[in-house]
């Protein structure tokens, strides 16, 4: 079946529109884009650059993906923007491309839900099943695991990471990175806690939230030092995989600030 490209809409020589795929009205596709089969642009989408699309998405109107980061550093050069499978992108979002000095690539994954108006910037390295919500801001650089949600006009702050299953409240001013399974809100946001409704609508049972929450206590008690804590932490629960993400993921850049309780655990 051959892409179904409405006659309003422009889509300039160069650019490869997958079979299946569905071009609406008023939308603008560039030269170098690629958008796979099935996915359909309902009207006034913007797609530009050097982006690539997978199958099965729905992009709403007045969506740009593939535009120039906003980086004032940035002079046009050759970067990119990698869209997964099977993402709902609603009204106004946007999507920018990477930078030369930040890997070049912005990547968003697959079975995403991204809301009205809602913006990652460039260079972001978004995981699946992530849910943006309205107007929710990824700034530059950013690193969001799998199934992570932030809520309404929340903002992560560049170069933030957001481990997977993690929640982030509306409103939130996100400064800091956030450990995987965690719950953050507040300006700036602090740690809550696990994101306990996340785990139990996922599937993760009884024994593995237990689990997580006692190592969530020892982590985050005022005995100690944070390292000692750590340390305990990783030995106590080492058989745990849930509970040596969290470890890992605290480890794997020690120069990054965490999210931490704002009151004793």
């Amino acid at each position: 079946m051959a892409a179904n490209v409405h006659p309003t809409a422009i889509v300039e020589d160069g650019a490869v529109v997958a079979d299946g795929a569905s071009i609406g009205p008023f939308c603008v596709i560039g030269p170098r884009v690629r958008i796979g089969a099935g996915t359909r642009l309902t009207s006034h989408v913007v797609v530009e650059g050097r982006t690539t699309i997978g199958a099965g998405n729905t992009i709403g109107a007045f969506s740009v993906l593939g535009g120039p980061p906003q980086h004032t550093a940035y002079r046009g050069e050759d970067t990119a923007l990698e869209i997964g499978d099977d993402n709902v992108i609603r009204e106004h979002a946007t999507m920018n491309l990477g930078t030369p000095n930040g890997g070049g690539v912005t990547r968003v994954g697959s079975h995403g839900f991204y809301m009205i108006e809602s913006h990652v910037g460039h260079d972001c390295q978004v995981g699946d099943h992530v849910i943006l919500t309205k107007q929710a801001t990824l700034g530059g650089h950013c690193q969001i695991g799998d199934y992570v949600i932030v809520g309404g006009l929340a903002a992560v702050h560049q170069f933030s990471r957001v481990g997977r299953h993690a929640m982030i409240g509306g409103l939130a001013a996100v400064v800091k990175d956030v450990i995987p399974y965690g719950s953050v809100w507040g300006n700036h946001a602090h740690l809550e806690g696990l994101n306990l409704v996340g785990l139990k609508r996922r599937g993760f049972d009884r024994d593995t939230i237990n689990t997580l929450r006692a190592a969530y206590r020892l982590l985050f008690a005022n005995e100690g030092t944070f390292q000692e804590r750590l340390e305990d932490t990783a030995e106590t629960y080492a058989g745990s995989p849930e509970v040596m993400e969290i470890i890992d993921f605290i480890r794997a850049d020690a120069s990054r600030p965490l999210c931490l309780p704002e009151r004793e655990v």
